[in-house]
Parts: C-alpha cells; structure tokens; sequence
C-alpha cells in the first residue's frame, strides 16, 4: 500500500552567487527527489537580505521563490534532502541567517503540525515574509497557513515590500517541469 502523497510548499532563496541558475538547480533537484512531484513554481522576486538583526541593505539582496510539491516521504527525510541539496550548491552554515547560495524552508507539510528539535511545521516565520508570501499566492491564491490565515491577508499586513526580480525571467524553471 502506497503513502498518500502531502502538499508541501518550499521556499527557495539565494543572495550570493548566480542566483537564478542556484534557484534553478535546486528546483531541478527537487522535482528529482524520490516521491516527489512538481506542482508549481512561482515567479521570482527579489528582497533585502533579513539578518538575526533585522533588514540588511548593504548586504547582497535574494532572488526568492516558492515551490509546491506533491511528496509520498516522511517530513524528516525531506528535511534530509534539502539539506544536502543547499549543500550541493554550496551552502555553508557559519552564520545564523547569514549571506548564502541557496536557503530551502519546508513552510508547510499537508496538515502537519510538529514543533521539535530538527522541524517546526508549519514554519514559524513564514507568515511574517513577504518574500515567501508574495510568490507563493501567485501560485497559490486560496493558500492558508494553518493558524495564522489566508496567505493574501498574511502578505498584506507584512506591508509588502518584496517586488517581482527585473534580472530574472519571468519563468527560469521551464527545464525543472519536465
């Protein structure tokens, strides 16, 4: 018998590097995960880095993303292979919410709440983002954050601030559909 597959919503930045091509691989590699299957990609928008201390605007800014996948694996394994994912392209752990090449978030896993030591679902500052708000109700528009609420409202009390990316493709992932 077969596990029902979950939705998960997964968001992607990157602020060092080629950060379009980062974002690119790394939703190739999603989509190529055991149990995993494509159901949206969103647009890419660009925002200031946020550090342990707030908005950074001298830092290098993000390119951002929102993906949503159909997963028949444990919320652990996934959590697993994003890791090694972001370590793939290059991600290096030496500061907490610091510069990076790639940064995956499983925001939500189906209808599971989990607060622990390796996992809190759904992700506890998703709903403060608008860098993760913004693409994922353009993909998503009746989107709900167990909790907290409906993505669109969620996003409009964040004020909003995170735009469209002008140096990215409106559509960059076309080979990650396959």
């Amino acid at each position: 018998m077969s596990k029902r597959a979950e939705r998960v919503v997964l968001a992607l930045g990157s602020n060092l590097g080629d950060r379009t091509a980062t974002l690119a691989g790394a939703v190739r590699d999603l989509v190529a995960l055991p149990g995993a299957a494509l159901g949206a990609v969103s647009p890419v928008y660009e925002s200031a880095a946020v550090k342990l201390d707030g908005v950074d605007e001298n830092a290098p800014r993000y390119l951002n993303c929102v993906v949503l996948i159909d997963y028949t694996g444990d919320p652990y394994d996934l959590l697993d292979a994003v890791n090694a994912i972001e370590a793939e392209h290059g991600r290096v752990r030496a500061e907490r919410w610091g510069d990076r090449t790639l940064d995956i978030d499983i925001i939500l896993f189906g209808k599971l709440v989990l607060d622990d030591d390796r996992l809190t679902l759904p992700h506890p500052r998703a709903a403060e983002r608008d860098f993760v708000l913004a693409p994922w109700g353009d993909i998503d528009a009746d989107a709900i954050i167990p909790g907290r609420g409906s993505v669109r409202d969620l996003l409009a009390a964040t004020g909003n601030m995170v735009r469209r990316a002008a140096d990215a493709p409106s559509a960059p992932f076309e080979g990650a559909r396959q």
